[in-house]
């Protein structure tokens, strides 16, 4: 496993402690009970979110386990969002797709009902690598 991979790891590991340990964030998605496929490169990372608190993260694949979105990108477009300012492009998921660094894929209802919940879960492992 290369250097990014470790650090990709890493960060998904503490999502759920970055996340619950946020009350403002968890009271921003108590409504959100789903579970969402985030995709970096080839690694699926299934993540488990009830009552704004994430549940379960589960990685590698999985035959027939559903999600309701997917926010798909590769690692080093994951590591430039992730970056504590990161670049005009790069410093949210829609900007990211935009321009095809990203995709945004499934039911993107629970996905916009909660969008800012989504986004911040998403970008909470900036407290952990920066820039």
């Amino acid at each position: 496993m290369d250097k990014m991979s470790h650090v990709i790891t890493h960060c998904i590991e503490q999502l759920p402690g970055l996340v619950n340990g946020n009350p403002q964030l968890v009271w921003r998605g108590r409504f959100l009970n789903t579970t969402f496929l985030m995709k970096i490169d080839s690694r699926p990372y299934y993540v488990t979110i009830k009552e704004g608190r994430i549940e379960d993260i589960q990685s590698g694949p999985a035959l027939l386990r559903s999600w309701s979105f997917a926010v798909k990108a590769s690692t080093q477009a994951w590591l430039k969002h992730w970056e504590t300012f990161p670049e005009p492009g790069w410093h949210d998921i829609f900007s990211m797709a935009k321009t095809g660094q990203a995709s945004i894929e499934g039911d993107l209802h629970p996905l916009m009902a909660n969008l800012r919940y989504v986004k911040e879960v998403l970008a909470a492992p900036r407290a952990m690598i920066g820039g």
